[in-house]
């Protein structure tokens, strides 16, 4: 399989072409599998990008009215936002084990506090404060973490992050607490305190939301329909893209991979993966510009980004693995954008590209900033990449 049909399936299945735009943030997610939630602002601008006429509004009113997306923390501890019908498989194939992880990980720090004798007395310990998050949570209907360690001394119990490195820092058990009762599908992230682009979360019980919770799912079955979707939405890929994007161990992936008996399919000397059912030929699209946010989902896909990436990957990620806000033209990357001092939109392209696409990316660039309003974004749980701090200067 050539990549000018790779190329055809991301911009179709990934909604990046004027015919494929999606009208609500929900069929957007649903097409991607979940939205990158790290930055609240890659939400936003990610479902724009593959919306007809999306708006601020349109994004808040799936969140925190109409309900038909949800936050969660995902694979590989990352925040994403699903739609409800693929919450449940996400929860059940990846959140799981996040959960598991955060609990063993908040029971060591717990033994640095002194708040009981023993391992035992430390569960036991938790498990009251867990109550009591829980039924504060509850009576409040809504809260932050900082309210929540306010309503219980335990839940205002110091604990040290990464002691004795040079980022070493302290938290309130209830902001730590709150991820793991999230992460185990207990709570949900409601509307932020400041603006769509903050990230200080106010926080529910999950059942007020979602009174019937999420669908519970056995964790291998959850884990077969998972690799199926995937593969729908970024097939072909290797069984390593798989692995990488997931969080799952090598075995949790073969296993996955063997029940659903994919087709191999050569991807320029490299083997890939393909659904049984999914081998017919993509129509080439219509040309097709598109800016992408930092963290976007369609580009933090693969491991293997070279098909659509070529040697642009150091301007554009960090050194942390994260890319940065990016410039698509059919199908690859061809360069990337930022702010400037004053909030403009700024591009620049990393390779000769023609007239076509630049004057496509100028239309995105300005339906971009008609749609941001003159909101300024900032690079919050990543680094700003080279591109971005020499475009911002």
């Amino acid at each position: 399989m050539d990549v000018a049909e790779r190329r055809a399936r991301l911009a179709l299945r990934h909604r990046l072409t004027a015919d494929t735009r999606a009208d609500d943030p929900a069929e957007v997610a649903r097409s991607l599998l979940a939205l990158h939630g790290t930055d609240p602002s890659s939400v936003y601008v990610g479902a724009w990008a593959r919306m007809r006429d999306g708006r601020v509004a349109d994004v808040e009113r799936a969140l925190y009215e109409d309900r038909s997306v949800i936050r969660l923390m995902g694979m590989r501890r990352t925040v994403f936002v699903t739609s409800l019908d693929v919450a449940p498989v996400l929860q059940a194939a990846c959140s799981r084990a996040v959960a598991a992880r955060e609990r063993r990980l908040l029971l060591g720090m717990l033994t640095e506090t002194g708040v009981a004798a023993d391992a035992a007395g430390i569960a036991a310990w938790l498990a009251e404060a867990e109550e009591a998050a829980l039924r504060a949570l509850k009576e409040r209907g809504e809260a932050t973490a900082a309210e929540l360690a306010s309503d219980d001394p335990r839940l205002s119990t110091e604990l040290v992050m990464a002691r004795g490195k040079s980022y070493e820092g302290r938290q309130k058990l209830a902001s730590r607490l709150l991820l793991l009762l999230a992460a185990e599908g207990h709570v949900v992230r409601g509307r932020p305190r400041g603006t769509w682009t903050s990230h200080q979360y106010r926080w529910a019980p999950l059942t007020d939301w979602f009174p019937g919770g999420l669908a519970d799912w056995d964790t291998q079955e959850a884990q077969l329909e998972l690799a199926r979707r995937w593969l729908g939405a970024f097939g072909p890929a290797t069984a390593d893209d798989l692995r990488w994007w997931t969080g799952w161990t090598k075995t949790q992936t073969k296993r996955a991979l063997t029940e659903l008996c994919p087709v191999e399919v050569d991807l320029d000397g490299v083997t890939g993966l393909l659904l049984s059912d999914d081998m017919e030929e993509t129509p080439p699209p219509e040309p097709w510009a598109a800016l992408l946010p930092a963290l976007d989902s369609t580009p933090m896909g693969w491991q293997n980004r070279g098909w659509f990436l070529g040697d642009h990957g150091p301007r554009l990620f960090d050194r942390n693995g994260n890319i940065g806000p990016s410039l698509w033209w059919n199908g690859r990357i061809v360069g990337g954008w930022a702010q400037d001092s004053r909030g403009e939109i700024v591009c620049r392209f990393l390779e000769d590209v023609g007239s076509d696409a630049q004057s496509a990316v100028r239309d995105e660039a300005e339906r971009l900033a008609a749609r941001l309003g003159g909101v300024r974004l900032t690079a919050r749980t990543r680094g700003r990449t080279w591109l971005e701090e020499e475009l911002a200067g």
